[in-house]
């Protein structure tokens, strides 16, 4: 009799991978509940982009723009990139899965900093690549490793700035070198999910560095500053090889009618949006400077979260926190990341994280 656990026709590897785990809601006293787990937005879409919304939606029974063409004309302005340099996907995530199975084979390589994005050792296993782990620095990438970890066999090394879970960043002059360093048949790729949060003028905008090296792609995303994670929409800014390469991975219709919709009345909406964007910013230095005033030891961030490393008490603090109705996104053994919510929100954390201070 075959196994259950086991089927003879499902790959070896996926015994091996974990399933991803998004960040969870809990319900605390008198049914308060404060998700501060998944690096959203507390901000719902800007009336415009509902009422775009609401028109794509009465629209469902076409399959989408394949192309998304009127979006990728519009990002390319918005960029001052070619169109053929643009290629969308479904989040920035999905379009990262597209990236590792079109350099994926056997033998092939892929370096990244840890801890850095969860995902990015899922997904290296799942395109069959072997990933290779360089330890942070100061909860921060150490360049100068990743650099001497890459090998003949390394296809792809990914940067993620600032760093998802510790928000911390790498600036110009350290990643210019780096750069330098990394062989133009390695693709490296500048994962800058957070990047409109940036307020440091050191750290660099990718799209700034990939114009003259042709083996370096950006990664962007709407998921988070424009508030449209639900919808799933993300986009690659690389040279033709890279972008055409992504089209052939992508699943047709990927970005969907709603997500172009959205997507194109958030670009109109940019300056609003942006207004958002310098709120959550000031919220960020806020709780961070309560946080280090109550004790904690917390690393400079440009992202719309905060770190702390627990390591031990990383669970005890995210069953206090709760207790309280506050999710917050845990890393067993290692510390826990915290969303920025609404003032409101971000208070109800505080208030949890002050008095698990003062218990310590």
């Amino acid at each position: 009799m075959v196994s259950e656990s086991k089927s003879p026709y499902l790959r070896s590897v996926l015994e091996s991978i974990p399933p991803y785990k998004p960040g969870r809601k809990v319900v605390g006293p008198e049914g308060r509940s404060v998700k501060l787990s998944s690096n959203e937005s507390p901000y719902g879409p800007l009336p415009s982009v509902r009422e775009a919304v609401a028109r794509a939606a009465a629209e469902l029974n076409r399959y989408p723009d394949p192309g998304a063409e009127e979006l990728t004309s519009r990002l390319a302005r918005r960029l001052d990139v070619p169109e053929e340099h643009l290629a969308l996907g479904a989040g920035s995530v999905g379009m990262l899965q597209q990236l590792l199975e079109a350099v994926g084979e056997p033998g092939a390589e892929v370096v990244y900093a840890w801890r850095s994005f969860e995902a990015y050792p899922l997904l290296a296993g799942l395109a069959g690549v072997t990933p290779v782990q360089v330890p942070l620095k100061d909860e921060a990438h150490d360049l100068d490793a990743m650099a001497d970890a890459v090998t003949p066999a390394t296809r792809m090394v990914i940067v993620c700035n600032p760093n998802n879970p510790t928000g911390t960043t790498v600036r110009e002059d350290e990643l210019t070198a780096f750069l330098d360093r990394i062989p133009d048949s390695v693709l490296v790729i500048l994962d800058e999910a957070y990047l409109e949060y940036v307020r440091d003028p050191r750290v660099p905008d990718g799209v700034d560095l990939y114009r003259d090296r042709p083996n370096v792609a950006v990664l962007r995303t709407f998921s988070k500053a424009y508030g449209l994670a639900a919808v799933r929409l993300g986009y690659l800014v690389g040279h033709p090889p890279v972008v055409d390469a992504v089209r052939k991975t992508l699943v047709p219709f990927a970005v969907n009618h709603i997500a172009q919709a959205a997507g194109i009345a958030s670009l109109d909406a940019e300056g609003e949006l942006m207004e958002r964007v310098a709120a959550t910013v000031a919220e960020r230095d806020r709780v961070r400077d309560a946080l280090v005033a109550s004790g904690w030891t917390v690393p400079p961030t440009e992202a719309n979260f905060v770190w702390l490393r627990l390591d031990g008490d990383t669970l005890d603090f995210a069953a206090a926190c709760a207790e309280a109705g506050v999710s917050v996104r845990p890393f067993a053994g290692e510390g826990a990341r915290v969303s920025l919510g609404t003032p409101e929100e971000n208070d109800a954390f505080l208030a949890v994280a002050t008095s698990y201070a003062e218990r310590r």
